[in-house]
C-alpha cells in the first residue's frame, strides 16, 4: 500500500488532482444501489446548509473544482450514502499529556492510504482522509483530536457520513466540550462512536445513532458496540467486547508509560490480522494534539507528521492482500 503525504493550505490543484484520480472508484461505490437511492444535489446542500452551515462554501469550492457535476456534488455532500461497517479501537491515554491513540480496520482496497493537511476556511488540520474531505481521525491548531469507530448496529437513517462529520468538527470547534455538543446534534447515517480530546486533556465519546438521541460520555475507551452488543455476529467477528475489556484493563489497573500503551495497539487483541475479511488493521494512529503532532504506526514502520513543520512525503507499506469489497 502506497501511502501519501500531501499539504495544499486552500482547495486546489492537487485537491482537483485527488478528486480524478478517486472518483471512478468512489462513484461505482456510491452508485452500489442505484441512483435513486441517493439523494439529490438539492436535498443535500440543503441539509448541509441546515446541520453545517459553516463549510458549505468549503463545500461550493470543491464541487467546483470535481467539475460541478451532479453525482460529484451529491457525492461530496456526504448525505446518506451507502453502508459501510469498519472495526476499530480508540483510547485516551491515562497520563498527563493529552494522547488519543486509534487502530484503524477497514478494507485496504477501499481506503485512501491518504494525510491531508489544509488551512481551510482559516483553520489548519491534518488528518487521514476519507472520501477525500472527510476525515476518520485528525486534529486541528487549536489542539482537538477526534477518532471514530463503527457503533456496531445495522440501523441505517436518514443523516450524514461520519467522515464530513469529523471533518466538521475540527473546521468548527476547539474544545471538547464544542465537539460533543456538534457531534450530540449532527445526524448521522448509522451507528458511530467517536472521541474527542482537547489540549487540557478534556474528553467526550459520544455515541452517535440514526434512530435515537446521541449519548455524550466520558468514556475514554471506544470499540464497536454502544452501550450494549447489539449486532452479536458482527461481535463476536471483530471481538469489540473484548477489545473493550483489555483496554479499560489498561487504564484502571494503573498508569502505563506513554510507549507501552501505544505499543499495545500493535498486538492482539487490538491489532486485527483478518484482512482477508476486509478488517485488518490498516494503521494504528497517534496523536498528541496539544503539540500538534500525529504518528502513523505499523509493525514495522513508524511515520511521524508535524502539524506545525509538515513535509509532504510517501511510504510504501505492506498490506496483506484481500479480495475485492462488495
Amino acid at each position: 500500500m502506497v501511502w501519501r503525504a500531501l499539504n495544499e493550505p486552500q482547495p486546489g490543484p492537487k485537491w482537483a488532482g485527488l478528486f480524478h484520480e478517486f472518483w471512478p472508484d468512489y462513484h461505482r461505490w456510491w452508485l452500489r444501489e442505484g441512483e435513486d437511492p441517493r439523494p439529490t444535489y438539492w436535498e443535500s446542500r440543503k441539509a448541509l446548509a441546515a446541520h453545517m452551515p459553516e463549510i458549505l462554501p468549503l463545500y461550493d469550492r470543491l464541487c467546483e473544482l470535481a467539475g460541478g457535476g451532479d453525482h460529484a456534488a451529491r457525492f461530496l455532500s456526504f448525505y446518506r450514502p451507502p453502508p459501510y461497517l469498519s472495526g476499530c479501537s480508540q483510547a485516551i491515554w491515562p497520563g498527563k499529556e493529552p494522547v488519543l491513540v486509534r487502530n484503524y480496520d477497514y478494507h485496504a482496497q477501499a481506503f485512501d492510504a491518504l494525510v491531508l493537511r489544509t488551512e481551510w476556511a482559516g483553520r489548519t488540520v491534518l488528518g487521514t482522509s476519507d472520501g477525500l474531505w472527510g476525515l476518520v481521525d485528525g486534529m486541528n491548531d487549536a489542539g482537538l483530536a477526534i477518532s471514530l469507530t463503527f457503533g456496531g448496529r445495522r440501523v441505517v437513517g436518514d443523516g450524514f457520513g461520519v467522515p464530513i462529520i469529523l471533518r466538521y468538527v475540527l473546521q468548527t470547534c476547539e474544545t471538547a466540550a464544542e465537539a460533543g455538543a456538534a457531534l450530540a446534534r449532527i445526524p448521522t447515517h448509522m451507528s458511530y462512536n467517536v472521541t474527542v480530546v482537547d489540549r487540557h486533556r478534556h474528553f467526550r465519546t459520544v455515541m452517535m445513532a440514526p434512530d435515537r438521541p446521541a449519548r455524550v460520555s466520558h468514556a475514554a475507551v471506544a470499540t464497536n458496540h454502544q452501550d450494549k452488543v447489539e449486532w452479536d455476529s458482527h461481535a463476536r467477528f471483530t471481538a469489540t467486547v473484548e477489545r473493550e475489556r483489555f483496554l479499560l484493563q489498561r487504564l484502571t489497573l494503573h498508569v502505563e508509560p506513554q510507549e507501552k500503551f501505544v505499543s499495545a495497539f500493535l498486538r492482539a487483541p487490538l491489532y486485527s490480522s483478518a484482512f482477508t475479511a476486509g478488517f485488518g488493521t490498516l494503521y494504528t494512529a497517534v496523536y498528541r494534539p496539544r503539540l500538534g503532532k500525529m504518528e502513523l504506526r505499523w509493525p514495522r514502520a513508524t511515520w511521524p507528521l508535524d502539524l506545525h513543520d509538515f513535509h509532504e512525503d510517501t511510504r510504501v507499506i505492506y498490506t496483506p492482500e484481500a479480495s475485492q469489497p462488495a
